[in-house]
């Protein structure tokens, strides 16, 4: 089976919330990794995601280390649409 993975950089304006992360996320810059497999069979190349995580800084008191944390794609969506229409303070 073919995999690969795609990296992309997401910016929250303000702190966000994203289902499967127990705290609240400091707005800023954050990696998305995505692990996607080749759909055989086909007669052109065509890839699924089979995995969606973020990295994020530790929580306290590991706030100078980095985690990568498993997160749904659709949930991810969810808080980048959120902090697009959320109110500039």
């Amino acid at each position: 089976m073919i995999t690969r993975t795609r990296r992309e950089t997401v910016t929250f304006k303000h702190p966000a919330r994203i289902k499967g992360i127990e705290r609240l996320l400091p707005a800023g810059a954050y990696e998305i990794v995505t692990d996607e497999e080749m759909i055989e069979g086909l007669s052109f190349p065509s890839f699924r995601r089979i995995a969606t995580m973020i990295m994020v800084p530790g929580a306290p008191p590991h706030h100078h280390s980095m985690e990568m944390i498993a997160i749904g794609s659709v949930d991810l969506a969810d808080a980048q649409h959120r902090d697009a229409v959320a109110p500039n303070v």
